[in-house]
């Protein structure tokens, strides 16, 4: 009886074995190394914003003098206009077209340091006939950054938001990404970061820009975009030691330049995970270090990529922070 017993739990168990290896298989299939397409080329951007942002008041000449209906009503610089009585508003043309609705006072809410704001302001008729609201809006934000990665159709850049004026993240309608030619840079000194400039060319569109985060700029790249010349890499954990980053200071193809990690921090942090010190010679004479548009350059330690640059030490160019892949793919 004891052996029929014994006989049976080897059968149970030989069976749930072999279920449970097989789940085992199925549900950790996943497990194999990630790959994405390696960046570090340099990238224009296009950005529309959801609202209309104030870049500026201006005054208004009507037949009877000049006056300031946004700022009678309390408008400042940097504030942002969603609706115009409850109708959305994303750019200059629809702000017109709203005041061409009605002839009465207009009800405008806004947002202001991260607040909600509403406001009663009073049109004022210019001299050929036009009500204004005596301010200037900018309809898209544009700049220059670099690529980080690409999985499949998935675009990721700058490894850091893109801010409005008040240091928020900047609410974003749509955009694109377009190619760039780096022509130039400003060096970097202490206390005064350096930029790379560069020229966008509108007619090589590279992909959509979808979020707008803490983590970067992600979006999709667009069909006929050729990923040819884009390395296949696999993603890894950085820590203190030598180290690459990607970038582009000429041109359209990144080089490789040597950099050390000098401070990793991959757990207690979302977006500063390592502090990164330039050494490569050729980069240090170039441009002083790190400077603006090499946001998103990307970071490779022992063959695999491990993160971006996303910000310059502004009293030190030869540093700056950079952010972990994996808070970069996890998002």
């Amino acid at each position: 009886m004891k052996k029929k017993i014994v006989a049976f739990l080897l059968i149970v168990f030989s069976a749930f074995s072999v279920l449970f290896l097989n789940n085992f298989n199925t549900n950790f299939a996943f497990a194999e190394t990630k790959k994405v397409l390696l960046g570090g080329a340099p990238a224009g951007f296009s950005i529309e914003t959801r609202g209309a942002f104030v870049a500026g008041l201006s005054d208004v000449i009507t037949k009877d003098g000049i006056t300031s209906p946004a700022k009678d009503a309390g408008l400042q610089r940097g504030d942002t206009i969603y609706y115009i009585n409850n109708i959305e508003v994303n750019c200059a043309a629809d702000v017109e077209k709203t005041l061409k609705l009605t002839d009465s006072d207009v009800e405008i809410d806004y947002y202001r340091c991260g607040n909600s704001y509403t406001t009663i302001l009073k049109p004022a008729t210019d001299l050929n006939g036009e009500r204004k609201l005596g301010i200037f809006i900018r309809d898209d934000v544009s700049g220059i950054g670099t690529i980080t990665f690409i999985d499949n159709d998935n675009i990721a850049t700058l490894g850091h938001p893109v801010l409005d004026e008040n240091d928020g993240l900047l609410n974003i309608l749509s955009g694109k990404i377009y190619s760039c030619n780096i022509t130039g840079y400003i060096k970097g000194e202490r206390g005064n970061p350096g930029e790379l400039r560069g020229v966008v060319f509108k007619n090589e569109e590279i992909g959509v820009i979808e979020k707008n985060t803490e983590y970067g700029v992600f979006g999709k790249t667009i069909e006929s975009f050729d990923k040819s010349s884009f390395t296949e890499i696999e993603i890894g954990e950085g820590k203190i030691g030598d180290a690459e980053i990607y970038t582009t200071i000429n041109g359209k193809e990144p080089k490789r330049y040597s950099v050390s990690i000098v401070k990793a921090d991959t757990l207690l942090s979302d977006t500063k995970n390592f502090v990164v010190k330039i050494t490569d010679k050729e980069l240090l004479e170039t441009t002083g270090g790190i400077v603006q548009g090499m946001s998103g350059s990307p970071i490779v330690q022992n063959g695999k990529i491990i993160g971006a640059i996303t910000h310059v030490f502004i009293n030190d160019p030869t540093r700056g922070f950079g952010i972990s892949i994996n808070n970069m793919i996890n998002k």
